[in-house]
């Protein structure tokens, strides 16, 4: 397990390093030149060369790239002279926008895209297992029937659309909820709550129908394997044969795929957090966008390349937990 898992780590650290290079690169062939944005319209030619200088845009790509990954790891000093910046470790660099650090602009938005992330998870993972469960256990009757059909019908909602009618319906028609502003969670729990509800709901919706056919599937096929029947040929339980020996076992698919989607969440939610006014790492990227601020967006790639690798390797994991024939 030991050697397995540090494998797995040096897999884990030469994807961040390929994913930081292709990144790397696409940004240093764009046409844009981030020091003129910097610099302004009425520019000198000697200010934009110490911008240029300042940034390391003067360096070639192979040595920027060299000092960009060895920064996140030592810290580096970027320029020289009066317009000299230090930048400590982890050093992802400045923002080109607001001359922040980009790692400090990543901490403050990661409690909201975390908030928003596992509060969404624990709805979906609630509601998808349930429906899921529930359709296989009772394969090809009406309430399978409908359930697989509400599942389809709500994976076919975009994630916009649902948050406008949930807001509509439930903010500025029934007044149950106050429209999302994010609260810090120890600031006040309720608050903190219910402000999220609605971004919950929407992203749950789309995520709970996905996961309901993917563990009804699963549960079917697990459900119909030789050692389901043996324990039901011994006498245990109905709801020990289901969730001790079918459930663990049919939860390994659903596993790699909320492996995936956390680790894409924690990244931020570009279309809800820009919907619901949330200031969290997926509104930050697209504000990068906008602006063509590469730092941040190299930033924020590399932080959702990292999220996604771990929680892959977590639920590699986890799968001897869940499903004891992994073990062996």
């Amino acid at each position: 397990m030991i050697l397995h898992l540090g494998r797995r780590l040096l897999g884990v650290l030469g994807v961040l390093i390929a994913v930081a290079a292709v990144t790397f690169t696409i940004f240093y062939v764009l046409p844009s030149d981030p020091a003129a944005a910097a610099c302004g319209k009425s520019c000198s030619a000697e200010r934009l060369a110490a911008i240029r200088t300042n940034m390391g845009l003067d360096q070639p790509l192979w040595r920027q790239f060299m000092e960009f990954v060895t920064g996140i790891f030592t810290g580096r000093t970027m320029g020289s002279g009066q317009y000299a910046l230090h930048c400590d470790f982890p050093c992802l660099g400045y923002s080109y926008e607001n001359s922040q650090e980009v790692w400090d602009l990543l901490v403050d938005r990661l409690p909201v895209s975390a908030s928003l992330a596992f509060g969404a998870a624990a709805i979906w993972l609630l509601l998808g297992l349930t429906a899921g469960v529930v359709a296989a256990l009772h394969k090809d009757s009406l309430t399978d029937r409908v359930l697989m059909v509400g599942s389809v019908a709500a994976a076919s909602l975009p994630v916009y659309f649902t948050s406008m009618m949930l807001i509509y319906g439930l903010i500025r028609v029934a007044g149950l909820l106050p429209y999302p502003s994010y609260v810090s969670l120890t600031s006040s729990p309720l608050e903190w709550a219910s402000n999220l509800l609605l971004p919950w709901l929407a992203l749950a919706v789309l995520y709970a129908a996905m996961y309901a056919r993917q563990s009804r599937s699963s549960m079917i096929e697990t459900m119909a394997e030789p050692y389901i029947r043996t324990a039901r040929a011994k006498g245990l339980p109905r709801r020990t044969v289901v969730v001790k020996h079918g459930l663990r076992a049919g939860m390994t698919p659903v596993l790699t795929i909320f492996g995936m989607d956390l680790g894409g969440l924690l990244a931020g939610a570009v279309i809800t957090e820009s919907i619901f006014g949330l200031p969290g790492i997926g509104r930050l990227f697209y504000g990068a966008l906008s602006t063509g601020d590469q730092p941040v967006i190299l930033g924020v790639t590399l932080l959702a390349a990292t999220f996604i690798v771990v929680a892959n390797l977590a639920v590699d994991l986890l799968y001897a937990v869940v499903d004891p024939r992994v073990r062996y």
